[in-house]
């Protein structure tokens, strides 16, 4: 039993000797996804497409109580037509799949397999929307989208990946930077309570801003390895895009106008980050909100009487309150399935045997700390509620421990560099606001400008790079 347990374990690289190996050999040994025969596409396995799904879920029944309705739009955008917003196509151009080709006639205008779909939105806007009564249109929808990208990795950055992106008009601009806040706020509060991910909030400079994007609100975390994940944007369009397409109405003061819009969106590299925020050498470590097992039930010395009977009793009680739950009956040994659910990230184990079933009790084993409890099978219920909220709330406040051990300060280029090349994590520094300061910075220290965060004080008053005066702080960070 233990020989397999550590061999199982074994298989999994170290994250403080290869961090990038480490994660590769989790998405892999945990079944969330396999390679495909498309360079840079990925297969998302059952197990890793459930956490997709349980995401996918929470969101949208958040979205829906904003008034969000979802609708889908065609895979395929004439160049014609994403052509129609200058800053959006060319932000876009070096990613954009095209087809040439449709069957064996070559086509009359090339079509972009969709990166996005603003300009999707906007045509059907401009037939949709005639009077201010058609407003606001908030509208979102689930599907892929490619990007042909250079450099991949699962999760974090492949070709093709899953995603929700909203697209929204307005009648005023009040209205649309509300939603724009509405929608980050919203994120936040998903990655925080559900994912027990910490972030930072902020609005990205110019450079990083969506292209097209009047601004770009994002938050920002940070993986056990110090590098930062942008985990969900919000842009605020005002009205160029729907400039572009001729998009007006009719308001009630009987003038035409031209609607503000927004757009929002999170993406399957949410998944790469839980693996990277909370994962360990065992494997994942998953936050039950989205762990597709939230309890496995482990039959101890199953061939006995009456333990199988017990483990099942269990389970269906669990299921009856809302829990997901499992039971390993296999042959296996415990030993085996131990460290087979500890690769898997489920947030808590149950073990029951002929002992315990003698004493009417179960063990429950939290999968972050290890730590036991004996619990009377008749208590299980609320002592397994209980042990998943202390497990997010655990996580949560390991990832901010991280975040804040990794968060630095800088006042000069000198203390600058020194930090970037020596420490992995956020550098909070003042910033002038040119771009001259942002790419000297990148190209000198090897950092981007995550975000300029709201609600924090700024650390000086002189611009980290060229020491002028500079009113704006910024996080920096290297990031996947």
């Amino acid at each position: 039993m233990a020989d397999n347990q550590k061999k199982l374990v074994e298989q999994i690289t170290s994250m403080d000797e290869d961090f990038a190996k480490w994660y590769t050999d989790i998405v892999k040994k945990a079944d969330l996804i396999d390679y495909s025969s498309v360079k840079g596409c990925m297969i998302i396995r059952p197990y890793g497409y459930a956490i997709w799904e349980n995401i996918q879920k929470i969101l949208d029944a958040r979205f829906k109580e904003t008034g969000v309705e979802n609708v889908y739009m065609p895979l395929f955008i004439p160049e014609s037509l994403l052509t129609k917003e200058k800053d959006h196509v060319e932000g876009f151009a070096p990613e954009v799949a095209w087809i040439t080709y449709g069957g064996s006639e070559k086509l009359a205008e090339r079509l972009c397999v969709r990166p996005t779909s603003e300009t999707l939105f906007c045509e059907h806007y401009a037939n949709i929307i005639k009077s201010y009564r058609d407003l606001p249109k908030v509208y979102n929808q689930w599907c892929s989208v490619v990007r042909w990208e250079k450099t991949t990795r699962p999760f974090l950055r492949s070709r093709e990946f899953l995603w929700q992106e909203g697209h929204t008009m307005h009648r005023t601009a009040k209205e649309a930077e509300e939603r724009t806040v509405q929608m980050l706020n919203l994120y936040a509060d998903f990655f925080e309570k559900d994912l027990a991910i910490p972030v930072v909030k902020g609005q990205k400079t110019d450079k990083e801003k969506f292209a097209g994007a009047k601004a770009t609100y994002t938050v920002e975390a940070l993986m056990h390895d110090g590098k930062a994940l942008q985990g969900g944007t919000s842009h605020n369009f005002g009205d160029d895009f729907a400039k572009a397409f001729g998009i007006q109405f009719l308001d009630s003061d009987n003038t035409l106008k031209t609607p503000h819009q927004t757009s929002w969106g999170v993406s399957t590299r949410i998944i790469g980050g839980i693996i990277m925020t909370h994962g360990d050498d065992s494997g994942l470590v998953l936050p039950p909100a989205v762990a597709p097992i939230q309890v496995i039930v482990i039959p101890v010395q199953q061939h006995k009487a009456g333990v199988i009977e017990a483990a099942t009793a269990i389970v269906d009680t669990l299921k009856e309150n809302g829990i997901r739950v499992k039971m390993d009956d296999s042959e296996q040994s415990p030993g085996w399935k131990f460290s087979e659910y500890e690769m898997k990230g489920v947030p808590l184990r149950i073990e029951i045997g002929p002992r315990d079933i003698a004493e009417n009790k179960c063990v429950i084993v939290r999968r972050d700390n290890r730590e036991k409890s004996f619990v009377s099978v008749d208590e299980l219920v609320p002592a397994v509620k209980d042990g998943l909220e202390k497990l997010t709330a655990a996580l949560y406040e390991k990832a901010l421990k991280n975040r804040e051990q990794r968060t630095y300060e800088a006042e000069d280029m000198e203390q600058m560099k020194e930090i970037s090349q020596t420490k992995s994590g956020y550098i909070k520094a003042m910033w002038c606001g040119s771009l001259e300061c942002e790419m000297k910075l990148k190209e000198e220290c090897d950092v981007t400008s995550r975000c300029i965060p709201f609600g924090v004080k700024p650390t000086g008053n002189r611009c980290v790079c060229c020491g002028r005066e500079a009113k704006k702080l910024v996080y920096w960070g290297k990031a996947y």
